[in-house]
């Protein structure tokens, strides 16, 4: 099934934009950030996600409520947070071109937030904005139709995964498939399906780019749906993620130190024993010497345990 959208000149030169950063990132090996960096990118992703939605915690109220410590605030909001923190926590565990994976995230998201946590709809809903209503989603009778034709799209249409991701967002939006929370759902789930091609979607901040531009976010949904396709939500949304990739160039360590090298192999090994060839093997770009100077580092340092001589040696963390 084809979904109704154009790809423009606009969208092409994005998609090169994107990707050019990507390969960037892969060759600095910026994929993964540093641990203090990926809390602080998903406390802003939660943050921003929710606060689109009118939740009333600023951000260091969620990095309280992350760090479990007692925040005053309404229970709704706190539980909101909860949610979502534990949502983005376990994003790994959901296939991202799974219906029942997609309602399985929803039920986690809206626990004890809705009646049906991870059940369509079958009602009418309508999307109110001030006064009026700003958008009226398709009859509860048509979701089920409609999602299995939105994942069959994911599964196997042609277009690159950059494309697709940005119209499952709209089209979740506009099939509203839920009661409540299709906006998290949709942008999270964009995320999920971004992270399954490239790894450093999984700590990218896109819902604070969103939540900067909330209101040329919600005028281009809406122009969307006017023309009957979402085409210019998908040059809005590759405009945003171009944005953010641009900023872990712009911010990241392009030469990775001894100690970053170090804590990336503690990750990747954990307490399992690794050899020196282990380690090149890990940093590709590194020589014999580099590797030695670093494991000799990380033992007089005490981080390392070494058993073993010369060719024979291996590491352990501690």
């Amino acid at each position: 099934m084809k979904l109704p959208y154009d790809i423009t000149a606009e969208i092409l030169n994005q998609i090169v934009s994107v990707s050019e950063k990507l390969g960037e990132i892969n060759s600095y090996r910026l994929s993964r950030p540093a641990p203090k960096l990926r809390r602080e990118n998903r406390i802003r992703s939660v943050h921003s996600s929710l606060a689109i939605e009118g939740n009333t915690l600023s951000i260091d109220q969620v990095s309280d409520v992350f760090d479990e410590k007692t925040v005053t605030a309404p229970h709704k909001d706190i539980l909101e947070v909860r949610n979502a923190i534990d949502l983005y926590a376990r994003i790994g565990e959901f296939d991202p071109f799974s219906i029942s994976s997609f309602k399985k995230a929803h039920s986690v998201l809206m626990k004890d937030l809705t009646d049906a946590p991870g059940e369509f709809r079958t009602g009418s809903v309508g999307v109110v904005k001030g006064k009026e209503i700003a958008h009226l989603a398709p009859p509860g009778d048509r979701v089920a139709f409609l999602m299995k034709d939105l994942f069959s799209y994911i599964k196997n249409d042609k277009d690159a995964v950059l494309i697709k991701s940005c119209v499952f967002h709209y089209e979740t939006e506009f099939i509203h498939p839920f009661t409540d929370g299709n906006g998290r759902m949709g942008r999270f789930w964009q995320t999920a399906l971004l992270r399954s091609s490239y790894p450093v979607f999984e700590f990218l901040p896109v819902e604070s780019i969103i939540k900067e531009k909330q209101q040329q976010y919600y005028n281009v949904l809406s122009f969307c749906d006017k023309t009957g396709k979402s085409t210019k939500f998908i040059e809005f949304m590759l405009m945003i993620i171009d944005s953010e990739l641009g900023k872990i160039l712009l911010t990241g360590t392009k030469i990775l130190s001894s100690n970053d090298r170090l804590a990336e192999a503690k990750e990747k090994f954990g307490i399992e024993e690794f050899s020196r060839k282990d380690y090149i093997r890990l940093f590709k770009d590194i020589s014999t010497a580099t590797a030695s100077r670093d494991l000799k580092s990380g033992v007089l340092s005490g981080n390392l345990v070494k058993t073993g001589e010369k060719r024979l040696s291996v590491y352990k963390f501690k």
